[in-house]
């Protein structure tokens, strides 16, 4: 699919400002659609928006489950609006920081604070809740049990749970639900509140002319609702356990690979329903977002698989994926799929046929391009095809200026200047590369506000292989100028994006 001419940034919601320690659904929100728009910026990217878990770093790519949204994103402003929280409640609060989130008091702030909203709603009638409640009743119910019985389990692993509870034996569980009922009921709310107020944020956006770019990881986490629902879709034992476990062999990240531990899916099982879960994932993506990124696309080709006793990915295996039936069948149920596919890593001849068959654009990432020739690098922006979409960095980079700081080798930045024709600094890197990027054939350009503000590695947002301090770094309030605003819409205006 090739996408119309245009540029957008990068920036997760939980880093937008806040007064409530982490980036929400709420007026910052609004207000950033309103920098993009008058940025001239007709893209906004983010990570995922699923529910995240202190025992992973609060990454959003393991997720309890791959249909919810995370309730941390909730604002609290909005459901004072709603007449379910008082002025007082959002005043009384810890002192967040502006520049990260801290994870642990805001959870334990914004818990205390939603369950007294919930306390509110509850028997009020409200029309909008029960249509939500029907219409996402396939992956809502089923969700809802399942952070209520953690809560009872006390954060336990699905698999650790009594053995009528792991395996779901119908009575045991028609039981749990009336005795959950309370908490079953608040895991609902949330979902409500998280689902309404970022549908109204995405038709903020579009009438703004802002596109939502989502991004849809391709596993999920084995301590999920979706594996606690669908164990015969991954390769699990008898014991309900992963014996293999996604990853990637060593790359440009990690010498060791990354062992990233998820379940891996049992294509032949899922194939045996029409991958009706996987269809009804991207229908529900597609819901969310204007056009969805899938992570790690080449997993979906053939996928690096190994053995859960191991405690690197060296000693993995490549493993075939049925690409060319799935997506048959993904087009006849979803025909207008606007998807995007992360090609980032160890990219082989049949990952390139794949996406050259589905006509789907991959990335190029600026960061990549100059540590061979000024020749043949795929990275490099003569080398674009305009089916693509171009990013200074991503989420998984250092910035611009962290890059040029601490990593990039002189090689590197020599060949960056011969091929800007400038010379390049620490004062001006981030800017050369976004005007490569713009400058570019590709469709799609994106950059990190990390990147628009020149912002060095103190505002990474993960460093990859590393298991804890990701994922927290937030825009602090006023950080996007004016300024930094009209710099972008020059840009994108002159070469053609806005």
């Amino acid at each position: 699919m090739n996408y119309q001419r245009g540029s957008g940034l990068l920036l997760h919601v939980t880093s937008l400002p806040s007064p409530f320690g982490i980036g929400d659904l709420g007026p910052e929100a609004i207000n950033f659609i309103d920098q993009l728009a008058a940025g001239r910026q007709h893209y906004w990217q983010i990570l995922p928006l699923n529910p995240t878990d202190p025992a992973y770093d609060n990454s959003p790519y393991l997720s309890s489950s791959a249909f919810a949204i995370n309730p941390w994103l909730i604002s609290p402003q909005l459901l004072q609006k709603q007449g379910l929280l008082e002025e007082a409640d959002l005043t009384d609060q810890p002192a967040f920081p502006d520049e990260y989130v801290d994870f642990p008091v805001v959870i334990t702030y914004k818990k205390l604070l939603f369950k007294k909203a919930f306390a509110a709603w509850r028997g009020k009638k409200d029309v909008r809740y029960t249509d939500f409640a029907s219409e996402n009743a396939d992956w809502l119910d089923e969700y809802s049990l399942f952070v209520a019985l953690k809560e009872r389990f006390d954060e336990e692993a699905w698999s650790e749970w009594p053995v009528k509870f792991r395996d779901r034996d119908a009575k045991t569980l028609q039981q749990a639900q009336k005795e959950l009922s309370d908490e079953i009921h608040f895991a609902k709310f949330l979902q409500y509140q998280a689902y309404q107020q970022w549908k109204d944020i995405k038709a903020y956006a579009n009438q703004k002319g802002v596109q939502i770019f989502g991004d849809l990881p391709i596993y999920v986490d084995f301590d999920s609702s979706d594996v606690w629902l669908h164990p015969g879709q991954f390769k699990l034992d008898e014991s309900k356990r992963p014996y293999v476990v996604s990853g990637v062999p060593p790359d440009y990240f990690s010498a060791t690979g990354q062992r990233w531990g998820n379940p891996i899916y049992d294509w032949e099982a899922m194939a045996q329903d029409g991958y009706a879960w996987w269809i009804g994932r991207i229908r529900q993506n597609l819901k969310l977002f204007d056009l969805v990124r899938i992570d790690h696309f080449r997993g979906l080709v053939a996928y690096w698989e190994v053995p859960a006793t191991e405690p690197t990915a060296i000693h993995g295996r490549w493993v075939e994926v049925p690409i060319y039936d799935f997506f048959a069948q993904l087009n006849k149920a979803v025909p207008k799929m606007n998807v995007v596919a992360e090609d980032l890593g160890i990219i082989t001849d049949d990952v390139r046929h794949a996406l050259k068959t589905l006509n789907m654009p991959g990335m190029k990432v600026l960061l990549f391009a100059f540590n061979d020739n000024l020749e043949g690098n795929p990275y490099l922006p003569h080398n674009y095809e305009e089916n693509c979409i171009v990013y200074t960095g991503t989420h998984d980079n250092n910035t611009a200026c962290g890059w040029f700081r601490v990593d990039a080798s002189q090689h590197e930045k020599d060949n960056l200047a011969r091929y800007a024709n400038h010379e390049i600094h620490e004062g001006n890197v981030h800017w050369r590369l976004m005007e490569l990027a713009q400058r570019s054939r590709a469709a799609i350009a994106i950059i990190p506000v990390q990147d628009l503000l020149g912002l060095d590695e103190r505002a990474r947002m993960n460093r990859p292989g590393t298991d804890s301090g990701n994922w927290r770094w937030r825009l602090a309030p006023q950080r996007l100028t004016a300024d930094a605003l009209a710099g972008i819409a020059g840009l994108t205006q002159e070469t053609g994006r806005g």
